[in-house]
């Protein structure tokens, strides 16, 4: 049997497997019902995915509407976790959002639907339902930590009353006198007329130490 015969029989077969689709098992059965009973064409159940996320989101926090008052507020639906409310780290003031954790998924799925767009103090708070699997690992780092503001004004003080040594006061006055100059010049470039006090501007050498004798 030659090359041309063999490629003439299959194009033969070829043909009459395509005039029956059906012929085969895989196809055929897709074309009849399935019997009663028969489990291999039972669909597998669906089970409904369970709701694991507890931690909300809330933003447009009105001001005054912190820590404290936002735990009496909310404990109110369950169990509060943890909660915690993003603030400036120099200022210790309040950005109007923040994060809450209850320990039931369930509240926390009730808070998301009921304090969504709920108006307080001039503010709709937006609350919304964070994945479990979008909640930063770093979230609830210092949650707990009450911040204290830096005080600027007692860090000026003691700046502005520490002992300075002769060098520093010599500096100091320095400066003094070319900020008075500057506003003089600005004076009379304004064409005012005015007598600025004088600045004395000496610096006086510190008293020697005087050395007594033992007798």
């Amino acid at each position: 049997m030659g090359a041309k015969a063999r490629k003439a029989s299959k194009k033969a077969i070829n043909k009459a497997s395509s005039q029956f689709p059906n012929s085969d098992s895989k196809t055929a059965s897709a074309d009849f019902l399935p019997l009663e009973g028969d489990s291999s064409r039972e669909l597998p159940e669906t089970k409904p995915q369970q709701n694991k996320a507890t931690v909300l989101y809330i933003g447009r926090i009105p001001h005054g509407f912190y820590e404290k008052e936002m735990e009496a507020y909310f404990k109110q639906f369950g169990a509060i976790k943890r909660l915690r409310i993003a603030r400036n780290k120099k200022t210790g003031k309040s950005k109007h959002f923040g994060f809450i954790e209850f320990e039931n998924p369930q509240v926390a799925e009730v808070v998301a639907d009921c304090m969504h767009n709920y108006l307080l103090f001039e503010h709709l708070l937006q609350v919304h339902i964070i994945p479990p699997e979008h909640v930063h690992p770093k979230l609830w780092r210092g949650f707990n930590y009450k911040y204290k503001p830096v005080d600027y004004v007692q860090i000026e003080r003691q700046l502005h009353n520490k002992v300075r040594t002769l060098e520093e006061h010599k500096k100091l006055v320095e400066k003094i006198l070319k900020q008075d100059a500057r506003r003089r010049k600005r004076i009379e470039a304004a064409g005012i007329d005015y007598d600025c006090p004088e600045i004395v501007g000496s610096v006086q050498p510190a008293p020697k130490k005087i050395k007594f004798d033992e007798d």
